[in-house]
């Protein structure tokens, strides 16, 4: 099982405001993709931090741990370094999502968030960027040098495509998170519904989105939820014996 390898964030968001990070976010979604994409896999291990956003880690990790870990939804993050960025007046630049999307959020962060210094860019939409796109995404963040810098591309591609930059040294930031946040670009624009507070607490997020997409939503959380809780079984029958297996590390 993946999660063998990784150190999962388990305390409440306090995170290094003068020090560059890759943040991303792991679900039982996420996690049967990284099973069959190294790369993906590669970019969530080499995260600076790594959330446990979804019931299915949380509960994994207790299974096979005893460890009780805190959720923490991309949605949280989002609010934590906006907050942040609006009583310090840092800058924060949106990469994703439509441009009907991204003018929406600019509209709503002035009203709530007017200390920010907010700029956006919505890349095309394709399977894959071209060379020439990376270098305009790329150049459009390195000019405005963001504190923070929210990627919306969904998974896996949203984390690829930091980690790759990152990684081969395009992007030119200093003491910026680096925030792979996926459907929050919707989410907070308004064009696509979260689930109530009440069944975010009972873990039912998932079944929220499952009833509002079923068309979309159906294989992942049906077909996908057995599979990660195949992975788990499995990962909990090899722990059962091997002799300390079930150590792992936590921030």
């Amino acid at each position: 099982m993946y999660l063998k390898d990784q150190t999962l964030y388990a305390s409440s968001l306090e995170l290094l405001p003068d020090k560059k990070l890759l943040i991303s976010t792991i679900n039982a979604h996420s996690h049967n993709l990284a099973q069959k994409d190294p790369l993906f896999a590669e970019a969530l291990q080499n995260s600076d931090v790594l959330l446990p956003d979804g019931i299915g880690i949380v509960g994994a990790v207790r299974l096979l741990m005893g460890v009780r870990l805190q959720k923490i939804a991309g949605a949280d993050l989002f609010c934590y370094e906006m907050n942040r960025l609006n009583r310090t007046g840092g800058r924060c630049f949106f990469l994703g999502s439509s441009e009907s999307t991204l003018r929406k959020i600019r509209e709503k962060a002035a009203k709530e968030y007017p200390n920010i210094q907010l700029h956006t860019y919505s890349p095309p939409y394709k399977p894959e960027f071209s060379e020439e796109d990376n270098k305009v995404m790329i150049a459009a963040v390195n000019e405005m040098e963001p504190n923070v810098l929210f990627i919306g591309m969904t998974a896996p591609k949203q984390e690829k495509w930091a980690y790759q930059a990152i990684n081969n040294s395009q992007l030119i930031i200093h003491n910026c998170h680096v925030c792979c946040i996926g459907a929050v670009f919707d989410f907070y624009a308004g064009t696509v519904t979260r689930a109530p507070r009440w069944m975010i607490k009972l873990g039912l997020e998932w079944f929220y989105r499952l009833v509002k997409e079923p068309r979309r939503m159906w294989r992942r959380y049906l077909i996908g939820n057995t599979k990660f809780i195949y992975y788990v079984m499995k990962e909990k029958w090899q722990r059962s014996g091997v002799p300390g297996k079930n150590r792992h590390s936590y921030t």
